[in-house]
């Protein structure tokens, strides 16, 4: 179904319909787009593989950073402060001023990233096991983080005066991790209508707010000679509410041509300019599905230019959200903030953040994040169905990141030291777990569905490399003793036999039994890590 809100859940558009009641406009470029094996339909696109480095990668971490992160007051600013009675509308109004007269190209203007260290960053990424990192290309606010052809609207030309993108490239490959961009902007369109609007009551009733001013109105401002139109998008008559997926009965306006191009063009030379190894689209199933042609040319030549960079093998991963089973073949699904609720067939990705997407100053003082526990068991379940987990770290305004995140990150790091092994490279098991939660309530919303669960030493999660078996348990068992009841004798799970069992981080092997009521380790005294503990069992298959 679709719906609206700004949650995109499933489009029934398929290649040749379109959500909007009018044929799917053909975008065009001035870009040479890369030849090869891959066409731009999704026959074509089914002969995609994953590549290995994905599959074995795991845990990558991102920095979902632009200009919305000055305020530091979460997420959605640059639409909320254009809502009157809204809370982000009033600290507009208190802190910079109306929305008619400083709006969101201003605080562009100020995002100045003057304390940002990427190498210090990336230090801490890597060090908490970040095997891939993502940046932010451009969000729903249209300003583009890196050295843009196709949108002036950009951090080289505007605030930061620095080729984001293209720093965190380099500092990224340099630490050894494959680089990934993740790009929004497709839905700036409607996203940002409520800038064409004004206060209904108060001293500033029918004054309109900046999202109609033209490149005229800059005269002899810090923005002369700059079309605020680029950013905006608002030479249109808005719909009447904001619908993720374009369906005009439900009240959204379409693009048009033009604005679909640009969007074709800006990501096209994001990908020819960095060669990133992933690249991220927060859309249900690609960019503007339903309404042009740009999302599976965006992939197909993706995947072709992958394929030459890197001497005839793809190594690109590109994600869609709200995918069918035929559609998770040509393209990785992502699952925002949520996770499958079993071993899916082809490799996939949750997406998270430990806070608010874009930097939130009252989750640091209120020490609200995700703990480290939840981190940990997040990914060990990823893991376990054959998923990666991208994890958020907010990043301030000016570039840094609080003493809360740096805990987090040390609190993984250390954890890391001692179970990397039970992580990276491996793949899932015959079944993914067992305990008191496997069977928790993921399908009822696959998306958007977090609790913090308290589990205990019965959940157990498997991972594997070859002939040994991972059986991570996701709270230290007090009564000495581990039983895992999938390597019973007689279990339908593994008829072999056992050659050793280990803890990672103890020495020696442990003592165990078998029977038909499981595997029965003799856990030692003392813990060797906290919050998730890796038994590295080694399998003797029945021949």
């Amino acid at each position: 179904m679709i719906v609206s809100l700004g949650i995109p859940m499933f489009c029934l558009a398929d290649d040749n319909s379109s959500v909007t009641g009018k044929p799917l406009m053909i975008v065009t470029t001035p870009e040479t787009l890369a030849k090869g094996p891959f066409k731009p339909d999704w026959d074509s696109l089914k002969q995609y593989q994953t590549p290995e480095w994905f599959k074995d990668a795991k845990f990558g971490i991102w920095a979902h950073w632009s200009a919305q992160c000055v305020p530091e007051q979460g997420d959605w600013y640059a639409r909320q402060m254009y809502q009157q009675g809204s809370d982000d509308y009033k600290y507009q109004l208190g802190f910079y001023g109306h929305p008619s007269v400083f709006g969101f190209k201003d605080i562009d203007h100020i995002w100045h990233a003057e304390n940002w260290d990427p190498e210090k960053l990336m230090n801490l990424y890597k060090r908490a096991g970040a095997q891939y990192f993502m940046a932010l290309a451009n969000h729903h606010d249209n300003f583009d983080c890196f050295d843009s052809k196709y949108q002036p609207w950009n951090s080289v030309n505007i605030g930061p005066k620095k080729d984001i993108v293209g720093i965190w490239a380099k500092v990224a490959r340099e630490h050894g991790l494959r680089f990934g961009v993740s790009v929004h902007a497709s839905h700036a369109w409607s996203w940002f209508e409520v800038a064409q609007g004004s206060d209904k009551t108060g001293p500033w009733a029918g004054v309109p707010y900046d999202g109609k001013m033209t490149k005229a109105d800059g005269a002899g401002k810090w923005w002369d000679g700059l079309d605020p139109q680029d950013l905006y998008a608002q030479n249109h008559v808005p719909g009447t509410k904001l619908v993720w997926d374009w369906n005009v009965s439900e009240g959204s306006s379409t693009p048009d041509q033009a604005y679909c191009n640009k969007f074709f063009n800006r990501t096209i030379d994001l990908i020819n300019k960095y060669h990133p190894d992933l690249v991220y689209f927060d859309d249900t199933v690609v960019p503007l599905y339903g309404v042009c042609d740009a999302g599976l040319k965006i992939a197909a030549h993706y995947y072709n230019a992958s394929t030459q960079w890197h001497n005839g093998r793809n190594e690109a991963v590109m994600t869609g959200k709200g995918l069918d089973e035929a559609q998770r073949k040509c393209i990785t699904w992502d699952i925002e903030r949520g996770r499958a609720d079993q071993i899916e067939p082809q490799h996939w990705q949750t997406d998270t953040c430990i806070g608010n997407w874009h930097y939130d100053r009252k989750i640091f003082e209120m020490h609200r994040y995700k703990s480290a526990d939840m981190v940990i068991h997040m990914l060990i379940d990823v893991v376990s169905k054959n998923g990666n987990l991208m994890l958020s770290i907010p990043v301030r305004g000016d570039g840094t990141i609080d003493s809360d995140e740096v805990a987090l990150l040390k609190q993984l790091a250390d954890w890391m030291d001692v179970n990397r092994q039970c992580i990276f490279g491996t793949r899932p098991w015959t079944v993914f777990g067992e305990g008191p939660f496997v069977t928790e309530p993921t399908t009822r919303a696959k998306r958007f569905y977090e609790p913090h669960i308290q589990y205990t030493a019965q959940d157990i999660r498997f991972t594997t490399t070859g002939d040994t078996l991972y059986a991570i348990a996701l709270a230290w068992p007090t009564d000495g003793k581990l039983t895992i009841k999938s390597l019973a004798t007689g279990s339908p799970d593994f008829a072999g036999k056992i050659a050793y069992v280990r803890l990672l981080g103890v020495m020696g092997t442990l003592k165990y039994s078998r029977d038909a009521s499981g595997l029965t380790i003799n856990v030692p005294e003392k813990k060797p890590c906290d919050y998730a503990y890796a038994f590295k069992i080694q399998l003797k298959p029945a021949r």
